[in-house]
């Protein structure tokens, strides 16, 4: 019986694996500065004590946690040898990335309903999105991202894994992994598409159609109105598309490109996290003079002490 797993990694060339460590320590150095800095933002100034911060916030701490479960065991492997995980350990991660991944799907559906009903119904905004029904919503985003990790999982802890152990990647992925079951795989891969696959091309369809209809009720709003609700939006769709475009590839593309997934991988679990708070503070006036707040306030208390 297999007791653990050996990844292939991203390289055998040690010139690039040292190119890569610094570069992925970098990013994810990036990462976690960048998403605990909104958490801590929005948590601590009363300004952004409001429905869209609460829901950005939780969606940082998604981005966080969802690179914390494969960044930091691939960056320390670029200096081992044999880049081993335990069977245990293997699909702890797959349990992780689905948690997180599930939960940060549903996230960005809040996300999007929140900007509906601001712009399309802005004088019930209060009475709908109240504290009760924002909590409701992250807790059912958590909620199905475990559901959604239990029933990909079902299954794939059962399989009999006898034989080869190498998982060509740098994390343990689902699809990946299954097939290196001694015993047919086929009806099960299908499933793990059709539920992977199906959650995401639907949750995709579904913000994508939001903000259609968002755009079209901003372009009756007058200029002034609609240049601010016009730039937050603007950031959400980016993120989405960051976000679903190498879900889509990875879960519900039916012939998987190793070179390709490798490659969307990265971008899901490392450059994402990242961007995804360079683009809501970048783009967010609000947002940045929270951390101007937050700077002054650290500073004057350094000065106290």
């Amino acid at each position: 019986m297999v007791t653990e797993f050996i990844f292939l990694g991203l390289s055998n060339s040690q010139e690039l694996q040292i190119f890569l460590f610094v570069f992925f320590f970098v990013f994810y150095v990036g990462i976690v500065y960048g998403n605990l800095l909104i958490i801590i933002t929005v948590a601590s100034d009363s300004h952004l004590h409001s429905p869209m911060y609460f829901l950005l916030a939780n969606l940082s701490l998604t981005d966080l946690c969802l690179s914390s479960v494969t960044a930091p065991k691939m960056i320390a492997d670029f200096f081992s040898q044999r880049k081993v995980i335990s069977f245990k350990g293997c699909f702890a991660q797959i349990f992780l990335l689905h948690f997180f991944g599930g939960s940060e799907l549903v996230i960005l559906i809040a996300m999007a309903f929140d900007r509906y009903i601001a712009i399309c119904n802005p004088l019930h905004y209060t009475t709908i999105l109240c504290g009760n029904v924002c909590v409701g919503l992250v807790a059912a985003a958590w909620g199905t991202g475990f559901l959604h990790s239990v029933s990909q999982l079902a299954f794939a802890v059962k399989l009999p894994f006898c034989g080869p152990n190498e998982v060509d990647s740098f994390y343990c992925e689902l699809r990946t992994v299954i097939k290196l079951a001694c015993t047919d795989t086929y009806r099960l891969d299908i499933m793990v598409i059709a539920n992977s696959g199906v959650l995401t091309v639907c949750s995709f369809v579904f913000l994508i159609i939001s903000y259609v209809i968002i755009l079209v009720t901003i372009q009756r709003c007058p200029s002034h109105q609609s240049s601010k609700a016009l730039s937050t939006l603007t950031a959400h769709i980016t993120v989405v598309l960051l976000l679903f475009g190498p879900c889509i590839f990875i879960y519900a593309w039916p012939l998987p490109i190793k070179s390709l997934d490798k490659f969307l991988a990265v971008f899901y679990s490392v450059v994402t996290p990242l961007l995804n708070p360079i683009i809501y503070t970048l783009r967010n006036k609000d947002m940045k003079t929270a951390m101007k707040r937050l700077r002054k306030w650290n500073v004057n208390s350094k000065e106290k002490s």
